[in-house]
C-alpha cells in the first residue's frame, strides 16, 4: 500500500463496507475511457465509476466551461439570479421530457429525490404516502434511503422516513409474483392501483425507469405506461428517477422517451455535468411549478444553483450533440448485446443478460435453479461474494466493474469504442471460467 492509500485509509470512510478489508487503489489521473494507477497501470472503465462518466474522462469543452465560470463568478446565493442559471435552464428544457419546465438544483442524487418527495408532499398536501418498489436504489440520506428497497435501507432503519408503501419490482428473471411475462398480464404493474385505493393517501410514485444497482432490470413493454396511467387516473405524482438512466446512458436523453412517457417530476444527477462536478437536478411539471405561485417552496441548499456547477451542463449538452452520442450509444449497444449474448452461450454460470443502450447487466448464477451466489442478506453483513472475487479478478487483468451481490454492471462511458467494447468483455470471458467450476449441474 503506497502513502497516499494508507492515508485515505487511516483517515477516510470507504462506503457500504467494513472498514478492515478496504485497500483503495491510488488513481493518478484519467483519459477517454481508462484510468491509471500510481504504478501507471491502465485501466479500462466498464461501469463508468458509479455510472455516472458518460461523457468519459477529459472532456475539453466541459473543463473549458467550469474554468470560465471560476474566472467569472465563484458562488453565490440561490437567492440572485446569474447568467449562467438562464444558460443552464434554457439547456435543460431543450432535452427534458416533454412538460418538464421547472428545476431545482443540488449537489447529487439523494438530494434530488429529497427534493421531489418534499416537493409531492407540498403539492399534495394532506396526502403524503410515497409508492417505491423493493428492488430499488433511491439514495443515501435518510429520506432516500427511506424510499430504497434494497439493503442499504436495512442501515438506517428504525429511523426512515414514515409513509413509504412497497410494490413488488418487473423482475421477470426472478419474478416476485412467481409468475411469468406476458401471461401474467402484467400483475405486477396493475398491483399498483390496488395499493393507492388502500392505502388511500398517495401522494406520488417514484421508479427508475430501468432499475439501476440492483441489477439493470428493464421493464416489460406495457409496464411503465401502465404504472403512469393509473397514476394519472388517481391523481398520484408520478416521479422518475433517472439519476443513472438518463443523460444517454439508454439510448435516449432520458429512458422515460423509449415509452414516451411524461413523468410530474424527474430527478438527475451524475452526468449532467459529465461527473466533474457534483450535481442534482429535480425537474417539474408547469402545474406543480404554478402551484407554488401562491404557495410556499419550503425547501433549500447553500450550494443549490451553483454557478461553477451549472456551467458544465450547457457544455455537456453541446458535446453530446457534437459527438452524436444517442446515435452512438444505439449503434454501439447492439454491439455489446451480441458481444454479452456470446458470453451467456459460452458460461453456464451466466443465468441472464439484460439491458438497453450501454445500460447492461449479467447475472451469475451457482445452479441449474438459478440460485444466485450471494443475497442482499450477504451484503447487509459485509460478506465477500464469489462475484465480488472475480470482480477483483477482473481489476487485476486491467477492467473496472461495479457489482452487485451476483451481477457485474456493465455500462461504459458513452464515448467508448467496439475495439474497447471488445477488450472489456474478452476479459470477462476469462475470469467467468471461475464462476464456471463452482456451478453445480
Amino acid at each position: 500500500m503506497d502513502e497516499i492509500s494508507k492515508a485515505v485509509k487511516e483517515h477516510t470512510f470507504g462506503t457500504w463496507r467494513k472498514q478492515k478489508d478496504w485497500n483503495p487503489l491510488t488513481v493518478t489521473r484519467a483519459e477517454g475511457v481508462y484510468f491509471y494507477d500510481s504504478r501507471g497501470k491502465k485501466y479500462l472503465d466498464l461501469s463508468s465509476q458509479l455510472v455516472n462518466v458518460n461523457l468519459g474522462y477529459g472532456n475539453k469543452r466541459v473543463i473549458e466551461s467550469i474554468k470560465e465560470q471560476l474566472d467569472k463568478i465563484q458562488y453565490i446565493s440561490p437567492a440572485f439570479a446569474t447568467e449562467v442559471r438562464m444558460t443552464a435552464v434554457k439547456s435543460l428544457i431543450k432535452v427534458m421530457p416533454k412538460g418538464i419546465t421547472k428545476f431545482f438544483f443540488s449537489t447529487s442524487g439523494t438530494e434530488a429525490n429529497e427534493a421531489a418527495v418534499k416537493i409531492t408532499r407540498l403539492a399534495k398536501n394532506p396526502k403524503y404516502k410515497i409508492i417505491a418498489r423493493y428492488r430499488s436504489y433511491h439514495g443515501s440520506t435518510y429520506g432516500s434511503v427511506s424510499l430504497t428497497g434494497d439493503y442499504r435501507r436495512w442501515f438506517a432503519e428504525p429511523h426512515t422516513l414514515g409513509g413509504v408503501v412497497r410494490i413488488p419490482e418487473p423482475y421477470c428473471f426472478r419474478c416476485p409474483l412467481k409468475l411469468k411475462y406476458p401471461e401474467c398480464n402484467l400483475a405486477c404493474a396493475n398491483y399498483v392501483d390496488y395499493v393507492i385505493k388502500n392505502e388511500h393517501n398517495v401522494a406520488g410514485i417514484i421508479v427508475e425507469p430501468i432499475t439501476g444497482t440492483n441489477g439493470v432490470i428493464v421493464p416489460p413493454k406495457d409496464y411503465l405506461t401502465t404504472v403512469r396511467k393509473i397514476a394519472k387516473e388517481n391523481d398520484v405524482l408520478f416521479i422518475a428517477d433517472e439519476v443513472m438512466t438518463g443523460w444517454g446512458r439508454t439510448g435516449e436523453w432520458f429512458a422515460v422517451n423509449h415509452w414516451n412517457i411524461e413523468p410530474d417530476i424527474i430527478t438527475t444527477a451524475k452526468s449532467a455535468t459529465a461527473s466533474y462536478v457534483p450535481i442534482g437536478i429535480t425537474g417539474v411539471s408547469k402545474e406543480i411549478g404554478d402551484f407554488f405561485e401562491d404557495n410556499l417552496f419550503a425547501h433549500g441548499h447553500t450550494f443549490e444553483a451553483h454557478p461553477v456547477t451549472l456551467s458544465a451542463i450547457p457544455a455537456v449538452i453541446e458535446e453530446f450533440e457534437r459527438l452524436g452520442i444517442l446515435s452512438h450509444v444505439n449503434a454501439i449497444g447492439k454491439y455489446v448485446a451480441d458481444r454479452l449474448s456470446e458470453l451467456k452461450e459460452r458460461h453456464k454460470s451466466i443465468g441472464d443478460i439484460r439491458g438497453m443502450g450501454l445500460f447492461w447487466a449479467i447475472e451469475f448464477v451457482r445452479d441449474k435453479k438459478n440460485t444466485p451466489f450471494a443475497t442482499y442478506d450477504d451484503k447487509f453483513n459485509g460478506n465477500s461474494s464469489d462475484v465480488d472475487k472475480i470482480a477483483k479478478r477482473l481489476l487485476d487483468e486491467g477492467v473496472y466493474v461495479f457489482n452487485g451481490p451476483s451481477w457485474f454492471i456493465i455500462s461504459p462511458p458513452l464515448i467508448i469504442t467496439k475495439e474497447e467494447i471488445d477488450e472489456g468483455i474478452d476479459k470477462i470471458d476469462k475470469v467467468v471460467s471461475d464462476l464456471d467450476r463452482e456451478f453445480k449441474d
